[in-house]
């Protein structure tokens, strides 16, 4: 290309002459990733499924270190890149160079930079070289730790970005939530908006749409064109999307490769496959059985989540809403996002051989440090009977003494053999969390 081709490309996405719209901000974000970008001498990757908001938050970032001259923002989802190539990498590099002309070393942020095969060639290049900070991003978790550790080797920070949370939902829709006086005040609104965020999730663009169903069909079908059967390749278009389906329809639930396999008439090898790529393009993710031994985890089964309880619904086939599996889901997603800005915490299951149960077990370092149950409704004796004694036993296994359940509404605590069992309601624990 040109470089006045490429020059206007990028004029269009950076500060230097205009201001950039920037989205409303997603602040936990940027004040978590700019000390990573500035401080770490490492290259920062952000990744997450599409349409999650990375793009705005990098565009956010650009601005909070300065925007102007020493930023350059290139999004490789631009249509106007033609050759999306290492050349037009270098030839956007030198470009910025010499027409824009930094005065200090720049920010370089890559966004959707899976469009460009070898590109690690290139971040390794300028990196070593001094040349720039990088930020780079992408729409596969395949950007995740495993796979940069060798294409960037160790030269890398991982972030993983989500939709939005309910604190986030909750900004979006201007319904202020600071503090807790604010929080009881307009707790009806809150209440409500939760019922709307549970149905339809958290995808920026579809929290701002009126046509929301509309847009997460779209989403599903670009995800699995895009990020399952384009990028790898997949005859069985069919087969994959009926597996995604499956899963969608499915969260919250415990699930075997090979009991899928006979349901789905599809060949184990197939599925463990088709599992892996639906994960890589962060649809779905799986939390497995904690257990001591490793190979138990492996061989247990593991329970689905959907990224997103809009794309499950959307997606899923239902006659009813599930609200106590939805619930359950949007608890998995919020620890997912806390896991991102505590890499340090592990998040299973736990079951032991009397099929007692909890949902979450929250494991950091060492110890087993939280034990979560969700239950949407507690009238029922023999329900809560069943997600209490889950618990204790639980709680007395990793000596915890306090374990929670989050309701629908329901709100108290009580002691059990010594043990405290604490219920919150679903939307004060989001807004704690």
């Amino acid at each position: 290309m040109r470089k006045e081709e490429i020059l206007e490309i990028l004029s269009d996405w950076n500060f230097w002459a205009k201001e950039i719209d920037t989205g409303i901000n997603r602040k936990d974000y940027v004040k978590k990733l700019i000390p990573l970008i500035t401080e770490t001498n490492q290259i920062v990757c952000i990744a997450g499924i599409r349409r999650s908001g990375k793009s705005t938050i990098i565009k956010q970032l650009a601005k909070e270190l300065g925007g102007g001259v020493n930023t350059l923002l290139v999004n490789f989802e631009d249509e106007r890149f033609i050759q999306r190539d290492l050349k037009l990498l270098r030839e956007i590099f030198d470009t910025y160079l010499e027409k824009v002309k930094p005065n200090s070393k720049p920010f370089i942020f890559l966004d959707e930079i899976q469009n460009i095969p070898e590109w690690e060639r290139f971040a390794r290049g300028v990196h070593e070289r001094k040349e720039a900070t990088l930020v780079i991003s992408g729409s596969s978790s395949k950007l995740l730790s495993a796979e940069l550790a060798t294409l960037l080797t160790g030269r890398n920070i991982t972030f993983f970005a989500y939709p939005l949370s309910f604190k986030e939902f909750l900004r979006f829709r201007s319904i202020s939530s600071t503090n807790e006086i604010e929080v009881l005040a307009k707790r009806i609104e809150i209440k409500r908006a939760l019922d709307e965020f549970m149905e339809f999730g958290g995808f920026p663009e579809v929290v701002l749409s009126t046509d929301k169903k509309r847009i997460l069909l779209g989403y599903f079908e670009a995800i699995i064109t895009k990020d399952t059967i384009d990028r790898f390749n997949i005859r069985e278009r069919e087969k994959i999307k009926t597996l995604s389906k499956f899963y969608l329809t499915n969260i919250s639930s415990p699930v075997s490769f090979n009991k899928v396999s006979s349901f789905l008439d599809i060949p184990l090898t197939t599925v463990e496959r088709f599992s892996d790529y639906i994960q890589t393009a962060c649809l779905v993710f799986f939390i497995k059985k904690y257990s001591f031994s490793m190979k138990e985890q492996e061989k247990a089964q593991r329970k689905v989540y959907s990224i997103d309880s809009g794309l499950s619904n959307a997606i899923g086939f239902r006659f009813t809403r599930n609200s106590g599996k939805l619930m359950e889901n949007i608890v998995a997603i919020q620890l997912k996002i806390r896991q991102s800005f505590e890499p340090g915490i592990e998040i299973y299951y736990w079951k032991d051989q009397s099929g007692r149960e909890v949902d979450f077990l929250v494991k950091d370092g060492l110890k087993v440090s939280e034990l979560i149950q969700v239950c949407q409704d507690l009238s029922d004796m023999g329900t809560k009977e069943r997600e209490v004694k889950g618990l204790v036993r639980a709680m007395e296994e990793f000596n915890i003494k306090k374990g929670l359940i989050i309701t629908e509404d329901f709100e108290g605590d009580e002691k059990v053999r010594n043990n405290e069992i604490i219920y919150v309601p679903l939307w004060k624990w989001l807004l704690s969390s």
